[in-house]
Formats: structure tokens, sequence, C-alpha cells
């Protein structure tokens, strides 16, 4: 009998101590890309919830009762920051959420960009900071700092995986660019949907141009589809793409009137689903880059 108690004591122990028995950290993410960083990071120690899912569009997002519900409950919340979840301030405010606000991009150099506000033009931030790589690398270390922060007992856990990670997205940001540097310059021009790549064309010396602004609410005007399209033909421009999480008739249009031909689909905002190219970080980038190259070297 003492020793059946002692089976039982040791066994309690072990469920007490095991990380795998452990209760998790609830953290929520904003969007499906930050919801891949830190599953990257937490592993399996983390209980996530992201809100954006893959192939959602975080510009228009709507939260549900459910998000609501999570946010309340989670212990980290986890946003991109510079101005790219404007719903976020008012569902943490409405869901009375106790858990800690962490802004993922916090420490990086933000890009401005010129905008359109009624009237007036004025310089705005592009909070579309994880289409730089080295972008990606300071994410991974800050989500590791929350996490740790919030779980002591797994931090060394958390450290490790950011360390792991950011080694491995600096290994492809040098593949990134050795690909763009078999590219002539003067064919490194595209045309997306909106401006969501400011941060990968300054990383990696492309030209991107949108008819629409970094937002996808914002709206193309005729004049300026007008000035796209005799750009294109003017300066021979071969590379068009749609992208995941927008509405593709507008670029359809665009490569009709120019003869352009559509180069495939880009992951800009959001992951695909887990069965498609891009179901991860690293991935999406991989999958855009190939994409890219060969609709490049094709005009050439």
């Amino acid at each position: 009998m003492r020793k059946l108690r002692l089976l039982l004591a040791a066994f309690a122990l072990i469920l007490f101590v095991s990380p795998a028995f452990a209760a998790k950290l609830k953290v929520v993410a904003s969007f499906s890309i930050l919801g891949d960083l830190a599953l990257q990071i937490g592993g399996d120690r983390i209980d996530l919830r992201t809100l954006v899912r893959p192939n959602g569009d975080a510009h228009v997002f709507q939260p549900a009762p459910g998000d609501a519900k999570a946010v309340a409950q989670a212990d980290i919340i986890l946003l991109n920051g510079l101005g790219f979840e404007p719903w976020a301030e008012r569902l943490i405010q409405s869901a009375a959420a106790k858990g800690r606000v962490v802004a993922v991009s916090e420490s990086v150099k933000a890009h401005l960009f010129k905008a359109q506000f009624g009237t007036s033009v004025r310089e705005a931030i592009d909070p579309h900071a994880w289409q730089d790589l080295r972008n990606g690398e300071i994410y991974s270390h800050n989500i590791a700092a929350a996490l740790a922060a919030a779980d002591k007992a797994n931090s060394a856990f958390y450290e490790a995986n950011a360390a792991s990670y950011a080694g491995g997205l600096d290994k492809l940001d040098a593949e990134v660019r050795t690909a763009f540097a078999a590219i002539p310059a003067d064919r490194r021009r595209v045309i997306t949907s909106h401006d969501a790549f400011g941060y990968f064309g300054a990383a990696y010396a492309i030209e991107f141009i949108a008819p629409l602004g970094v937002s996808t609410e914002d709206q193309a005007s005729a004049k300026g589809i007008a000035r796209l399209i005799d750009q294109i033909r003017r300066e021979h421009i071969s590379a068009v793409f749609v992208e995941n999480i927008t509405d593709p008739r507008l670029i359809t249009q665009i490569a009709r009137e120019t003869g352009a031909k559509i180069g495939g689909e880009l992951f800009s905002d959001a992951l695909s689903k887990s069965e498609g190219p891009a179901a991860t970080y690293t991935e999406m980038f991989r999958h855009n880059v190939k994409a890219l190259t060969a609709a490049m070297k094709a005009g050439l």
C-alpha cells in the first residue's frame, strides 16, 4: 500500500512539473503571419488563436464574438503595430482584455510613404514591415521576449527557438539577395494590387507599383489607373501580379489593356491555407521570390 502511495505521489509530481501537462500560455495573434511566427517560437508551450486567418484581409477584418472572448482570456496579445490593425484597440477595450499587448514591430525602422488624405498629401507609416526578412528576425526576438516575460519557466525554450529561427531567416535573406542579383536592374519592376511590398522593395532593390495604397480599403482613381497603364506600356513592365487577399479584377483589367501577363499570385498580408504554397512565413517568402524572379526572367 505504501509503495502504491509513493508511485501515485511520484506520478502527481511528474504531472506538476512536466511542460507537457503544465498550463499553456494563452496567446492571441492578430493575423496569420504573426500566428506562424508565434508557433515557431512558442511551439507546444502556447495555446494560440489567430484572429485573421489564412487568405484573410486584416485591413477590413470584422471581429466576431468568439474573437472577443479569446482576447479577453489571453495572457498575451500579439499585434503587428504601425497602424496595421485599426480595429485592434476597439476590440481589446470592448473585451476588457487583461493580457499584455505586444507590438512585435517595436524597434523596426518604419518606412514612410506619401498618402492622400482628402485633398492633401502627407507622410504616413507603411505597416508591412514583415516583408523584409531582417524585420522578421526582429519580430521573432520580440515575440520570444514577450513569451519569456510571461512564462519564465520556459524562457530558455523561447529564446533558443528565436535564436535558431532568426538564424534561418538570416540564411534565407542571403538566398533572396543572391536570387535577385541575377536579374538586371531594369527588369526588377513589378505591378501588384496594393502597396504592401515597400519594405521588400527597399530590402531587395525591387520597384513595386500599385494602383491602390497600403490598405486594401483604398480606392484606385481612374486617372491613377490610366497613368499606371501608360507607364507599363512605356517602360515595358512585364511582371504583373495578383494578391491572395485582394480582388483580382483590377489587375486583370490592367494586364488585358497593356498586354502584360499575370505572373501569378503573391502572398502579402496573409499566408495560404496549410495545403497551399505559403503556409508559413518562410514558405511565403520562397514562393514570392520564385514567382517574381520567374516573371522577371521571362521578360528578358
